[in-house]
């Protein structure tokens, strides 16, 4: 590492190899010549075989990963373009072929085939990172799905729920990022060979005004390529409307971790629940008891980056005048493999805090204790009105109570001692062991938590889970990484 320069902590320190290889030099210009070679192959099998010969298509095969990346950096300072400094490092390499290379092409053949393919490469890659959170949540659901615990609604203490119940939400969001995935890759369609404005005027003039034979090789292009579908209008460049979707999907990826990953940020505050946290780790230089929610923190911030991108690909598609402008370009070497590097990190990190989140029942009953008494105020209002009791009069007796109760716990710091203050009322008509005996059972106040649960993994979660067993394997995922 060359430590005189700035280095992309989305590289250095967040991102999978698996992922930074698809954005890499190697894996963009290798994949620039498997186009030229998918184009040579076509314009040979359609009747070109004069032009482009099987010798030529083996020479330009046997070099397809070889390339001299100093000889291009040579000529693209030289010429300005890097297209043709590629063509002319492809050529130097195979002499034979170098007279048909990029045959009828522009430039755009090329570059929007390609970031397709690594798109839809990378995309493979955050689906599959991203269905293994959800088998992890999905674990920690089933878990605890009868581990009642305290709602909270404004950040406040609110009705029972369960830990289980609690983290459905966040599974049920990661579906909707799934479907959105998989509507997303059905989107996704070569650029085929469409030419300088998207005519095809070029590829029409080298099958001599054969129209079917150019509609032959726009689609078997796409093929070789590995696309089942190709755009069947463009211009110069294939729509950015497209990467406005892809973006937007990425940024929903990012928006589901962020609200995990800020409630888990909460939680730990309450300790009630954690993320994992090492051995060796350290929480503060200062204070060395904490245990700082920091690989959390690192997702927020993460996908704060990731859903600012989004407005980035709604100004570059905006900006695209009539067939073509080239004010796209420098902001989307940046912008797309960003978006897939960001989400990348953000599942990373999604994946090992799931993997092995730490949960604390003492301290949640504790919490449960201190508000259990006024969550029960509705039950006992209703036992109240059917033992004949109105319902207007027990409501003020039981608020002017709660009140008072609530006062001592924050100005005194002390216990919650509303069932106490209830019982001593002889308006109430119940003693302090029936009051008790109201409250005995936390999971009576969480309604269907637990059965909302199962019947979600079982219905809902576990055929979506069962259609992907073969990228549902062992995640490696250290559980140090960095800040």
């Amino acid at each position: 590492m060359n430590r005189e320069i700035y280095q992309e902590p989305l590289v250095s320190r967040y991102t999978s190899p698996e992922m930074q290889a698809v954005f890499s030099e190697h894996g963009k210009f290798t994949t620039w010549r498997r186009c030229w070679i998918a184009l040579a192959e076509a314009q040979h099998e359609l009747g070109l075989n004069n032009l482009v010969t099987k010798e030529m298509i083996a020479e330009l095969k046997a070099h397809a990963t070889d390339i001299n990346f100093e000889l291009a950096a040579q000529k693209e300072k030289e010429i300005r373009h890097d297209v043709m400094a590629h063509v002319y490092a492809y050529g130097q390499q195979c002499p034979t072929a170098e007279p048909i290379i990029h045959l009828g092409a522009t430039s755009q053949f090329v570059g929007c085939n390609t970031d397709l393919l690594l798109q839809k490469q990378a995309l493979t890659l955050v689906k599959k990172a991203l269905l293994n959170v959800m088998a992890n949540l999905a674990n920690f659901c089933r878990k605890h799905k009868a581990l009642v615990t305290l709602g909270y609604t404004h950040y406040q203490p609110a009705q029972p729920t369960t830990v289980g119940k609690r983290h459905t939400l966040y599974l049920q969001d990661l579906m909707m990022d799934l479907e959105a995935i998989e509507w997303l890759e059905g989107q996704i369609k070569a650029r085929g060979v469409k030419g300088t404005v998207g005519t095809q005027a070029t590829f029409l003039e080298l099958f001599q005004g054969d129209q079917q034979k150019v509609r032959q090789l726009d689609e078997l292009v796409a093929l070789k390529l590995g696309f089942s579908k190709v755009f069947p209008i463009t211009s110069q460049t294939y729509t950015r409307k497209l990467d406005v979707k892809i973006s937007e999907v990425l940024a929903g990826i990012g928006a589901s971790a962020h609200k995990f990953a800020v409630d888990l940020r909460l939680l730990s505050n309450l300790k009630v629940q954690e993320e994992p946290f090492a051995s060796n780790q350290v929480g503060s230089s200062a204070m060395a008891y904490k245990r700082n929610p920091m690989r959390s923190e690192r997702m927020t911030g993460l996908a704060r980056k990731l859903m600012g991108l989004v407005p980035n690909f709604y100004a570059t598609y905006a900006n695209q005048w009539l067939e073509r402008s080239l004010d796209d370009s420098a902001i989307r070497r940046m912008d797309i493999p960003q978006a897939f590097l960001l989400t990348d990190a953000i599942l990373r990190l999604y994946m090992n805090i799931t993997s092995d989140m730490v949960v604390y029942p003492q301290q949640i009953a504790k919490h449960l204790h201190q508000e259990l008494p006024f969550m029960a105020t509705e039950k006992i209002l209703m036992v109240a009105v059917r033992q004949g009791a109105s319902r207007q009069k027990m409501h003020e007796i039981i608020k002017i109570h709660s009140v008072a109760a609530g006062k001592k716990v924050k100005e005194e710091a002390a216990d919650n001692d509303l069932l106490i203050r209830l019982a001593a009322d002889p308006a109430m008509g119940f003693s302090l062991a029936e009051l008790k005996a109201m409250v005995a059972d936390p999971a009576e106040f969480a309604g269907r938590a637990e059965a909302q649960t199962e019947e979600f993994l079982i219905e809902e979660v576990e055929p979506r889970l069962a259609g992907y067993r073969e990228l549902l394997k062992e995640e490696e995922v250290e559980s140090n990484l960095q800040v």
